[in-house]
């Protein structure tokens, strides 16, 4: 299976930790403490638990600010309003649970500080479905102040596309070079424990050759959660919707590149199968007879006149490669996905070092010549 595989792609291995622009460190890190996973404490669902903890003692005195809806049935932008609205009594309740929870990621992010492959991390942006709230970025700007209160050297920033494009975004630093000459788009898809989403990405490689203005220029979303599809249902639904993208993309006179990028939680093999961490996806995709990469190539043989290419990696992978053309002013520098779960990956720039090695052979040819 692995050798049929890599020679349909034809590109790179699938979940490889060397890319065009960055090595990837680590990814998808699953620390423990005696609680369990240490990503359960600083996930969307953790939020919402230190909400409701929050408003037992109100509810008691029927005095909740929030009234009766359970804190996962509150919705981002009604958690906005409270914060921001006139009823102070609610901004002081949501303000409280945003200071627990910037507690539980710092303690989290500073774990994960700690770790060998994230050694000397300058930076880290975040993303994820909690990042697209005003209620997500005060808390990933408290966190970093409670870091930086612990004399830890790093910056953690809100991710700078929507969360629900840097996923797709961030597929084309999968991409082989080839694709930016001759395309100026391709497909990709961003697979989440709740959603799935794909789309058409235009490169705007010629304007932005380090893909800075790449955009979503049109994209699909299902919400499979709602739907409980088998595993064959939810492939068979991937393909109708690139298939659709596939003839819009036409019809609009884009120029497809015969690639898909594969944005998908846990760890990826290199065959394209998955070791682990796709338990919330509809099914067992974990199992050691399915390939979503061979079954989209096997379903969508061909775009265009050439035979299509498949490349998966993992989510948080994914997101963070969105970043790569803003993150050229430091090293080390990582990503976290606060969603369903906690997503994370850490990535060293190549292309600095290759102009630091550059730079020392110049200087060493000129010392050389001088000598002569």
């Amino acid at each position: 299976m692995a050798e049929d595989v890599l020679t349909t792609t034809g590109i790179a291995r699938h979940g490889a930790t060397r890319l065009p622009s960055v090595d990837v460190d680590s990814f998808n890190v699953e620390l423990k403490d005696d609680d369990g996973f240490l990503g359960d404490r600083a996930c969307k669902g953790a939020f919402r638990k230190i909400l409701d903890d929050l408003r037992k003692p109100l509810k008691k005195n029927g005095e909740d600010p929030l009234g009766d809806k359970a804190a996962e049935k509150l919705s981002k932008s009604e958690l906005d309003e409270a914060l921001s609205g006139d009823d102070v009594a609610a901004a002081a309740l949501v303000h409280g649970a945003i200071e627990e929870f910037a507690k539980e990621l710092s303690y989290v992010t500073s774990r994960i500080l700690k770790l060998k492959d994230w050694a000397d991390t300058e930076r880290i942006v975040v993303g994820g479905g909690f990042r697209q709230s005003r209620v997500g970025e005060i808390a990933i700007a408290r966190t970093d102040s409670l870091l930086k209160a612990e004399g830890l050297k790093v910056e953690l920033l809100p991710i700078r596309f929507d969360p629900d494009d840097a996923g797709l975004i961030g597929c084309l630093h999968l991409a082989p070079s080839w694709i930016f000459e001759g395309y100026d788009s391709i497909l990709a898809i961003d697979i989440g424990g709740t959603n799935i989403r794909c789309g058409v990405v235009e490169t705007r490689w010629k304007k932005t050759p380090d893909l800075s203005k790449a955009a979503v220029w049109h994209s699909e979303l299902w919400r499979h959660a709602d739907d409980e599809p088998t595993r064959e249902g939810a492939v068979k639904r991937i393909v109708k919707m690139l298939k659709g993208l596939i003839e819009e993309a036409d019809t609009e006179g884009l120029k497809l590149a015969p690639f898909i990028g594969i944005a998908c939680p846990g760890v990826i093999n290199e065959d394209g199968s998955i070791a682990k961490g796709a338990q919330n996806l509809p099914g067992n995709w974990e199992s050691s007879k399915f390939n979503l990469p061979a079954s989209l190539v096997e379903a969508i043989p061909m775009i265009g006149d050439h035979d299509t290419a498949v490349l998966m990696h993992n989510d948080g992978v994914a997101q963070g490669l969105s970043e790569v053309p803003f993150m050229q002013d430091v090293d080390h520098w990582g990503v976290l996905t606060i969603g369903t779960g906690l997503g994370n990956a850490r990535f060293s720039n190549r292309r600095k070092e290759r102009e630091k090695n550059g730079k020392k052979d110049d200087k060493k040819d000129d010392d050389e010549k001088k000598k002569a």
